[in-house]
């Protein structure tokens, strides 16, 4: 008796399948406006579905949103932000389906991982009952809801824009029925890009990556019907974060975090939508740290103390946000840092290393064939004010209204209209970080020494350690250009905290070439210090505007770093200086060595794509 009621409990629980794909924004898909996209499988999810037009990613990039889609925990909390790190988070912090597993749930992955942080096998054991690229819901037990997770990887970067052509000729291009490819003229190109002929051919690749998607979606939603299992699954649907091309994947705006997201209920647990009825559009707010409390709860669990996120779902729904807190840090050898909040409508940046422009050096974006077309038209001056602007440096903050300007392209920080809109938001953000106790606000080469006696996640919270709250102030001083700004930042620069004089050195990056040249005694002093992301960013500024001989040597040295973080700040650094010939031959020694991880061979590789391109 007891047997038949647990098996009968057991099939009233429903199925979940998440369906999730890569590097793609809402506004290259059908059912959200773009008329030109072939999307008939995602378009009759959202049909049959909830629709949310203000569903957000954590981070611009794979690894850190996975770590938070996985956890429930953001990357500004757990020190996962930076792209193919492998920090430690605490034991009690699992990957959630682990609780789906408590509560008799069959869990698999096919097949991606990318989690982000340490001790991953072990990680990735304890939440799937199965992790590979031949996982699926028919290995499990008769009458056993399942949690089935399938990443199609058909959009990823490397089919839109970073492999080569005939690459993507080969595993995209070739897998499309004649019927099915979408030509060079056969869509609008969005203004933030040249519309010619060269970039067509590029951008159509986006067009066809997200149609073979929306294919291997067909043949998987084909799979659950044949199984039986349609009536009895309910079906997530979304992208991991915005579009894989320059200006989305990697930046901290809209375009990098917006995602399409889609929930479809069966007939039999309709009764769980708040939403209402299919084809219903939903405004709420969205982002992944609210994805795990959901799941667990659908799963009849309850939610650990850690998990912060909203529950989406069922009776023990929580209320709607007004506002989210999304990052950006580092991606593969591109050091960043942007803190944004939005309301759905507007979304509100700010910068806090803006003396590197959007167009950034990455080098897994810089061999692609658009990005080198874009600067190409760039060098050739065949780009509009707008186009110019990805290569220019970034202002310290951005604001704006994706209803009116879904490409993001005025910036309405200095509109007078909307200054309650600006305040209200800067407000908000500075609130948020604070209260979050954001990690990355120490550079990552601290975050190395921490995980060698804690988490980052536990470290965060000791605020004799880490006081956050005069780290955080002097990390708002960084880009603004007034002399009081660079008093302040001077006397930072002497602090007894070595966070406090990094972000003191980091705010000097951005000030003016005469006002630096007025207070070089006191940056030669820095490059006495005893923390080496402040010396070794003393040595760019003094180097940059000075030549410096000693601020030469300083680089020279770190470059050749045995520790990889020191390594890449300074090599990133020497990226975007102007005379690179002192560091030539240092580069090339350093990209010769194999004790470095892909990030800092990266950088090395700008380093001499720049040099070898600026003697043509």
């Amino acid at each position: 008796m007891l047997l038949i009621v647990s098996s009968f409990s057991a099939q009233e629980k429903p199925n979940i399948l998440w369906i999730t794909i890569e590097d793609t924004s809402p506004q290259f898909i059908g059912c959200y406006g773009n008329e030109n996209a072939s999307t008939p499988n995602i378009d009759k999810l959202a049909e049959e579905g909830i629709r949310f037009t203000n569903a957000f990613s954590t981070g611009t990039v794979c690894s850190p949103s996975r770590s938070a889609i996985i956890t429930g925990v953001p990357p500004y909390k757990m020190g996962s932000g930076n792209h193919r790190s492998n920090y430690p988070i605490p034991a009690f912090i699992k990957g959630f389906p682990y609780y789906l597993k408590q509560q008799g749930y069959y869990t698999t992955n096919n097949y991606k991982t990318d989690y982000n942080i340490a001790n991953e096998k072990d990680f990735i054991n304890e939440a799937w009952n199965e992790s590979s690229n031949k996982a699926t819901w028919r290995d499990k037990n008769e009458n056993q809801p399942f949690f089935s997770v399938f990443n199609f990887p058909e959009s990823h970067q490397s089919r839109t824009m970073s492999m080569s052509y005939d690459w993507y000729v080969k595993n995209v291009w070739n897998h499309l029925p004649e019927e099915d490819k979408i030509a060079d003229s056969a869509f609008e190109m969005p203004p933030i890009y040249k519309d010619s002929p060269e970039m067509r051919k590029h951008f159509a690749r986006v067009y066809n990556s997200i149609k073979l998607t929306d294919n291997r979606i067909g043949d998987l939603l084909d799979k659950l019907k044949e199984d039986g299992l349609m009536e009895s699954t309910i079906i997530f649907f979304f992208a991991d974060h915005g579009e894989g091309m320059p200006r989305g994947k990697t930046n901290g705006i809209n375009y990098g975090y917006r995602v399409p997201f889609i929930i479809k209920f069966p007939e039999k647990f309709k009764h769980l939508s708040p939403w209402g009825k299919e084809g219903t559009v939903s405004d709420e707010l969205i982002n992944f740290e609210d994805l795990a409390s959901t799941i667990i709860n659908l799963a009849g669990g309850k939610s650990p103390e850690y998990l912060k996120g909203r529950n989406l779902i069922g009776e023990n729904r929580n209320k709607e946000r007004n506002h989210l807190l999304l990052s950006t840090d580092r991606a593969d050898n591109g050091p960043d840092l942007t803190r944004t909040i939005t309301d759905g409508r507007f979304v509100y940046s700010r910068n806090f290393m803006p003396f590197m422009p959007e167009m950034r050096y990455i080098n897994y974006l810089e061999i692609a064939d658009i990005t080198q077309q874009m600067r190409k038209d760039f060098k050739n001056k065949q780009l509009n004010s707008l186009q110019k602007s990805l290569f220019a440096t970034r202002p310290i903050e951005v604001l704006y209204d994706i209803e009116n300007d879904i490409w993001e392209t005025e910036n309405l920080v200095e509109n007078p209209s909307y200054k309650n809109v600006l305040v209200k938001m800067r407000k908000q953000l500075n609130k948020a970080v604070l209260k979050a106790r954001d990690i990355h606000f120490v550079p990552e080469y601290e975050i190395g020494l921490i995980s060698k006696n804690t988490t980052p996640y536990k470290y965060r919270m000791d605020d004799k350690n880490y006081p956050f709250k005069k780290i955080y102030e002097a990390a708002l001083l960084s880009g603004k250009k007034e002399e009081k700004v660079v008093k302040k930042q001077l006397k930072l620069l002497k602090s007894d905290n070595k966070i406090i004089r990094y972000w003191a050195v980091i705010g000097l990056m951005s000030q003016d070439v005469n006002t630096i040249k007025t207070h070089k005694k006191e940056l030669l002093s820095a490059l006495e210090d005893s923390y080496p992301p402040v010396k070794i960013t003393s040595a760019a500024i003094l180097y940059e505007n000075f030549q410096d001989k000693k601020a030469e040597e300083i680089l020279i040295k770190y470059s050749k770093s045995d520790d990889s973080e020191l390594a890449l700040m300074t090599i990133n650094y020497l990226l975007y200086i102007e005379n690179k010939k002192p560091f030539l031959e240092t580069i090339k020694a350093v990209c010769k060595k194999t004790n470095h991880p892909y990030k800092v061979q990266a950088a090395c590789s700008d380093f001499l794509t720049i040099t070898e391109t600026s003697k043509k």
